[in-house]
């Protein structure tokens, strides 16, 4: 799943002498990471700029601890899309900082890479930012690409270094060779050169109508979902630690299997059921899936929003979905620049809504809905 990408590979780029700004809610690969480096860490609030800056500025104000010497390097460590939370990284402006402190980046697009962005490169691509802008490029081969273990991309420095010095480098094994050829055949479907005409191109379309289609879909039930309206990952929440087992087992009763996610992987009273969604689930899938929620999470007393469905909710409905793809079909051909060429060099700026800080619903929200939850309780 690339853990080992991430714990054994930071290490090699920083340490002792060195500081850490990690979000709050990063992935456990990427605090052991940090833990591992014997770096001074600094946590910072989900997707709070503002805080990353205020951070950023005590760091280099004050330094190290006891020595009050600088920083050797300052490094911000942040994911594309949020495993549990579905939320999108505020990047054009985290790029902005670290150009602006003479800082690092260090980017983790395992839920992003072959799923956002209008050729599948991840965020960086959804924002249209330069992804030599990014100074560390995390990836994970098995999710948009059904493999195994992970990737880093960078300057030709930064390889060469890892090469030299990262555990996983010197002590690992090489892919599989058919996992290796998976993986090939994945990213040159993205690109427009294997498959049909084309095909890349449709399947990204298919992944963003079927993830805007169902998160509409689950808005209207009433029940809480967190992230952006266009991440792949879609959290349900479920709150009660008690309902967690219950979700599970109901769903798969009536045919839909489900992750559910509890303690401690989130906060104990934060329980969720977390869906991905895919190319290859069609619009009846969808509907019968969303069905089912709408079926057990009546059961289970689980519509806790008290708000009205976000506006962008209105315009998405079955035959919007339809039409959309309808279109792709229609207008299929290779896809990529020049045929899979290179991308021309675009300027930082966020395309369209910036994404929420951690949910369509605002915190004010969620805050009524624990606390109506804790009332139940």
């Amino acid at each position: 799943m690339g853990f080992a990408t991430n714990a054994l590979n930071m290490p090699a780029l920083i340490g002792k002498g060195c500081c850490v700004l990690s979000d709050e809610l990063n992935h456990s690969s990427l605090v052991l990471g940090a833990r591992l480096t014997g770096a001074k860490i600094k946590v910072f609030r989900h997707n709070d700029i503002a805080d990353v800056e205020a951070k950023l500025r005590d760091a280099i104000v004050y330094g190290q601890d006891r020595t009050r010497r600088p920083f050797k390097k300052i490094l911000i460590v942040v994911e594309g899309v949020y495993s549990m939370e579905g939320s999108v990284t505020r990047l054009p402006e985290l790029i902005a900082l670290k150009k602006k402190y003479k800082a690092y980046l260090y980017l983790d697009e395992a839920h992003s890479i072959g799923a956002m962005g209008p050729h599948g490169r991840g965020v960086v691509d959804y924002f249209g930012c330069d992804p030599r802008d990014v100074d560390v490029l995390m990836g994970t081969f098995t999710k948009s690409f059904g493999g195994a273990g992970g990737y880093i991309a960078g300057s030709q420095h930064l390889v060469a270094l890892l090469r030299q010095r990262s555990h996983s480098g010197l002590y690992g094994a090489s892919l599989p060779a058919p996992v290796a050829a998976q993986v090939v055949t994945a990213f040159q479907m993205l690109m427009g050169r294997a498959g049909p005409p084309g095909e890349g191109a449709r399947r990204l379309k298919q992944l963003e109508v079927n993830t805007q289609y169902f998160r509409a879909s689950l808005h209207r039930l009433g029940v809480i979902v967190y992230g952006h309206r266009t991440s792949p990952v879609v959290p349900v929440m479920i709150f009660m630690p008690g309902k967690i087992a219950a979700f599970g087992r109901e769903t798969l009763k009536r045919g839909l299997g489900t992750v559910v996610v509890g303690y401690p992987a989130t906060p104990i009273i934060e329980s969720r059921a977390r869906f991905c969604l895919s190319a290859a689930h069609s619009l009846d899938i969808i509907d019968r899936s969303v069905q089912i929620i709408d079926e057990v999470t009546s059961l289970l007393l689980m519509k806790y929003s008290r708000r009205p469905p976000p506006a962008w909710t209105a315009g998405i409905t079955r035959e919007w979905a339809e039409a959309q793809l309808k279109l792709v079909d229609q207008q299929r051909r290779p896809h990529g620049a020049a045929n899979g060429g290179p991308v021309p060099r675009r300027p930082v700026e966020c395309r369209g809504d910036p994404p929420d800080k951690v949910a369509d619903e605002n915190d004010a929200a969620v805050k009524d809905n624990l606390a109506a939850v804790a009332a139940a309780s």
